[in-house]
């Protein structure tokens, strides 16, 4: 989604290592807190500022042309082997689902990068009401809620960088592929996700990686209101960027968002970076408009949301 200057947020590579002790105890947000054994303390880097989201690299993995299509196609059968077996929804209607999160803060070996437990329920105030169409009368309510499962909290130099990331996800992930795992770090990027058709193959490093510092009241100039966590969840259901593929009639594999060429940066009213029909979607929550700017998913992103998690999460 977006990147604080002058570090992109992309899909950071999956660094190989042996997981630092740690001994975490979760469970509610009033919990011990577990103090990493390891020596020495990193320095905890805190952005003066953030700028552009866009433009730097994606903040999921790449998927070409070829891929999304195969995709498509997939989820396609998937949807129509569970109907034949009664599992899904009736035709015409939408999946809803209250989904479990859980939160885990990777501190330092300081305590650097923690956050309080009235900003965690405020982030899941915010994916309440972002999911629930609440910010704009143009917005879909996708029938999805999310109910705060566990907050675990970890000191660990490593983890707290996002290094070893597939270990300390593997080591530290929480349900199954309903449960969305929230990772709150400090690294290059706003926000990172996987997407649901990798669950299968990679179970245990699902979910969305956030900068600590976008929860609302963090320090992440315009993006401290929660949505980065919104744009990464919207990921983890199986949205793309709204300039996923660029100025093309299949963009986002969604008809209501107008195709773009590029990322938004900001809230330009009126741009319009494409040749097709439609204004660039700036208030759409997958698109790199400052958190002030966004507002919707659109009715066609809330099926494509419902499509994809009964194909690959219920």
């Amino acid at each position: 989604m977006r990147s604080f200057t002058p570090r992109p947020r992309a899909l950071a590579v999956l660094l190989a290592g042996t997981a630092l002790a740690f001994s975490p105890l979760g469970g509610s947000a009033t919990a011990k807190l577990p103090v990493d054994q390891t020596a020495g303390v990193a320095d905890c880097f805190t952005p003066s500022g953030a700028s552009a989201k866009g433009g730097h690299g994606p903040d999921t993995r790449d998927i070409s042309a070829a891929e999304q299509k195969a995709i498509e196609a997939r989820t396609a059968q998937l949807l129509k082997a569970k109907a034949g077996r009664g599992v899904g929804v009736p035709q015409g209607a939408l999946a809803a689902a209250t989904v479990p999160v859980y939160v885990h803060v990777m501190r330092d070996a300081a305590g650097n990068g923690d956050v309080t437990d009235t900003q965690i329920s405020q982030q899941i105030a915010v994916l309440n009401t972002t999911f629930g169409g609440q910010e704009s009368s143009a917005a879909a309510n996708t029938g999805f809620t999310f109910s705060l499962a566990g907050t675990f909290r970890y000191n660990n130099n490593q983890w707290h960088q996002d290094k070893q990331s597939s270990t300390y996800r593997k080591q530290t992930r929480k349900g199954g592929a309903n449960a969305l795992n929230i990772w709150l770090v400090d690294f290059a990027y706003l926000g990172i996700a996987t997407f649901p058709w990798d669950y299968a193959r990679q179970p245990g490093i699902d979910g969305i990686r956030v900068h600590y510092t976008s929860l609302p009241g963090g320090s992440a100039t315009n993006y401290n209101l929660g949505e980065t966590a919104t744009h990464e969840a919207g990921h983890w259901f199986g949205l793309y960027h709204t300039f996923q593929g660029g100025c093309t009639a299949t963009n986002d594999e969604v008809a209501d968002t107008p195709a773009q060429s590029s990322p938004t940066n900001g809230c330009p009213t009126g741009r319009d970076s494409c040749s097709l029909p439609g204004l660039d979607p700036i208030h759409n929550y997958m698109d790199y408009s400052y958190d002030s700017c966004y507002n919707q998913f659109t009715p066609n992103q809330s099926t494509r949301i419902s499509d994809m998690w009964t194909a690959y999460r219920a």
